[in-house]
């Protein structure tokens, strides 16, 4: 009976419904599900879209959550998921079980993800590349390649 919550399913904590085949974002900080979905562009495809918010998790106390149907995320979408979540997990479902279970992370260097938060920085002003590199991932820290400026964690500001 795959693809339907039952009252069962609900006792043993199933909220919603399984997927055959996508991705499932796991271990999202409480209220950056949404900012999730919309840096993904998720609400534009035609795809089906769960995010649950403020679930219950052993692990962290409180998660947001998403099941996204036939989707399957790109590199450059993990580095932005783990600027947002980085304790995210991301699992490839394929017919209707776990195929593959990765852990995020912030990786060394960040190009064309994240941008200077310095305005004067010439990246903000000329079309290069923008490269920031990783000093510390708790709490996330990145200095641009360009004008060493500190982009801390929190006014990270992500490529349109």
């Amino acid at each position: 009976m795959a693809g339907n919550t039952t009252s069962k399913d609900a006792k043993n904590g199933l909220m919603v419904r399984p997927i055959k085949d996508g991705t499932v974002i796991d271990h999202i900080p409480p209220g950056k599900g949404i900012k999730i979905a919309e840096m993904l562009n998720l609400f534009r495809q035609d795809s089906v879209v769960i995010i649950g918010q403020n679930l219950e998790s052993t692990k962290y106390g409180r998660k947001d959550l998403i099941k996204v149907e036939n989707r399957f995320l790109r590199s450059d979408e993990y580095n932005k998921i783990s600027l947002i979540a980085p304790n995210a997990t991301i699992n490839i479902i394929k017919d209707y079980e776990i195929h593959e279970k990765k852990k995020v992370t912030v990786p060394d260097v960040l190009e064309d993800v994240a941008v200077c938060t310095n305005a004067n920085c010439i990246s903000n002003k000329e079309p290069v590349p923008s490269r920031l590199y990783t000093v510390s991932r708790d709490p996330l820290v990145l200095v641009c390649h360009y004008c060493n400026f500190e982009c801390k964690e929190g006014l990270i500001r992500l490529k349109a």
